[in-house]
């Protein structure tokens, strides 16, 4: 396969190329180790895989799989992260990518046995993206179930320290709107708290959502 590696720990990238090349015989066309960089290179390259950290220095990893599909339908991604709230979980399975390697629970040998895998036409999910898929799907009052996707963007805006008339501005809504989203959600999460709001939204990969800045379509 010819593959493309994006990745912004440049350790971590020569090691994925070398396996890549050394084990399986593929031929690595092009790296990045940021999202603008990633863009050009997956455009210009059109890899057969792409091989993906969703956390990038410039760039959310989704930001590049939602751009890429639409020009590169057939391309296969494998998401690779350390980021592993139950938001960012529930956005890989929304993205319908071929592969998750949780960087924090699989070794090497696990990215390698994606590879294989997904290379075989397979799908290739670390087992600690399952186990929350489960413990999501069993509670009722998880975030999915209650909050709706507006509610969510500004859950990730809440948890980057917005105030109401940050958030009223970001989102071309009044700041009144924005108080009542924030009153919503806690009732819906049944906490209390901005602080806890917030300690939630960022444990849990919400404020990796990209949201509008100013002069962006407005929030309705």
């Amino acid at each position: 396969m010819r593959i493309v590696i994006v990745e912004d720990h440049q350790m971590f990238r020569e090691v994925i190329h070398k396996m890549c090349v050394n084990d399986f015989g593929h031929q690595v066309v092009g790296e990045a180790g940021d999202g603008a960089t990633a863009l050009r290179v997956i455009l210009g390259e059109q890899p057969d895989l792409l091989l993906l950290d969703l956390q990038l220095p410039d760039m959310d990893g989704f930001t590049i799989i939602e751009t890429v599909r639409k020009i590169l339908p057939k391309l296969r991604i494998i998401a690779i992260t350390s980021a592993q709230g139950d938001y960012t979980l529930y956005r890989v399975e929304r993205a319908e990518i071929d592969g998750f390697v949780d960087k924090n629970a699989n070794s090497l040998e696990s990215l390698r046995g994606a590879i294989e895998m997904v290379g075989r036409g397979k799908r290739y999910l670390a087992p600690s993206f399952l186990q929350a898929k489960a413990k999501r799907l069993a509670n009722p009052g998880s975030f999915d179930k209650v909050l709706s996707e507006r509610e969510r963007v500004v859950l990730g805006l809440i948890g980057q320290s917005c105030s109401d008339d940050e958030i009223a501005k970001r989102l071309k809504i009044t700041a009144k709107t924005s108080a009542t989203f924030r009153q919503r959600i806690m009732r819906k999460l049944d906490m209390h708290s901005t602080p806890k709001l917030m300690r939630f939204a960022i444990e849990n990969g919400f404020t990796q959502v990209t949201a509008p800045r100013d002069g962006g379509p407005a929030f309705s």
